[in-house]
């Protein structure tokens, strides 16, 4: 990754850290990371795009490693907040507008920009959450289906209990996270579904990670993600899932019709986020006006693009080219 400048770029009222790579000429693709990840999540990704002529631009969202930290405010991490960001990020570079790829809470994002600033988009391959388009708010759904059951959205919800406990070690939390919800570990039954909602922690519903790591993530790995999140915390992560609720009442009523940009979509064969929404792969196909096709990679798990890096390469490039 030598190629790699970082930055920090002025935008909306804050700063945030972006990692550069590739050619100033070239078309740009901006890569949108979820929870609890950083612009190293894409680490994979830089030369496979550079190398095919894109500038690369993989910002830390706000709140997490390098970017700004806003305190006391949940509101300041509703998606409103975060696209402005990202349409502040084009601005300073000078593009209208931009090929995104968001994973995780990146793609939750990215739908939402869609949504609301589709101009700024260029084409947009989301990767482990669908397009989805609720009939309530999100948190009422999770209350009816996890009556009295542990689920971590909802454990969320209120500020301080979630980031006390994720605080206390944030590289143990990291390092059973990642190894949790990635293939390997989802065969072996990582996670555990039916806790009691009444004294479960997150930590609780993890595996603890084994001695050995699997291959795709390495203990140097953990430590760049354990190094920012002791230093940052985790108040404006989790305030994502405090807005989710919010960004929904704002978006909601905005027909699919809006997404006109070419859409994708890419996603573990095991992400356990393709199982909590099942029927999303097939409904996201017929919602959106120009959806490409979606790119099951077998055994990958949440991590897609980090637990098997060529194929999600493969599959990102033969989108941007086919939109290009």
């Amino acid at each position: 990754m030598s190629q790699i400048t970082h930055h920090q770029i002025p935008t909306n009222g804050i700063e945030l850290h972006v990692a550069e790579s590739g050619s100033a000429d070239g078309p740009p693709v901006v890569l949108c990371h979820g929870f609890p990840e950083l612009w190293y999540s894409w680490r994979h990704q830089f030369d496979a795009l550079a190398d095919a002529g894109y500038r690369v631009l993989v910002p830390d969202l706000r709140g997490y490693g390098g970017s700004s930290h806003p305190t006391g405010d949940v509101s300041a991490y509703g998606a409103d907040r975060i696209t402005a960001d990202l349409c502040g990020l084009l601005d300073h570079y000078g593009y209208e507008h931009a090929a995104f790829s968001g994973h995780d809470w990146g793609a939750m994002v990215l739908w939402e920009m869609a949504r609301v600033h589709p101009q700024r988009m260029s084409s947009l391959c989301n990767m482990s959450v669908p397009f989805l388009q609720s009939p309530m708010p999100p948190t009422e759904i999770f209350k009816a289906i996890f009556v009295g059951k542990f689920f971590y959205i909802l454990y969320f919800q209120p500020v301080g209990p979630a980031e006390k406990e994720l605080e206390t070690d944030p590289r143990r939390f990291l390092r059973n996270m990642l190894w949790s919800a990635s293939g390997d570990a989802l065969g072996l039954g990582s996670l555990t579904l039916d806790l009691p909602a009444e004294g479960t922690g997150f930590l609780d519903s993890l595996a603890e990670a084994p001695e050995e790591l699997p291959p795709w993530i390495t203990e140097g790995d953990v430590d760049v993600y354990a190094e920012a999140f002791a230093a940052g915390g985790f108040f404006g992560p989790l305030s994502f899932y405090r807005n989710i609720d919010a960004n929904w009442q704002r978006t909601h009523e905005i027909p699919a019709s809006v997404l006109s940009m070419p859409t994708a979509f890419i996603s573990g064969s095991a992400d356990p986020v393709i199982a909590m929404t099942p029927g999303g792969l097939d409904a996201m196909a017929e919602a959106l006006p120009d959806f490409r096709g979606t790119t099951l990679i077998e055994g990958a798990g949440h991590w897609v693009q980090q637990e098997r890096p060529e194929e999600t390469n493969v599959a990102l490039l033969e989108f941007l080219s086919s939109v290009s």
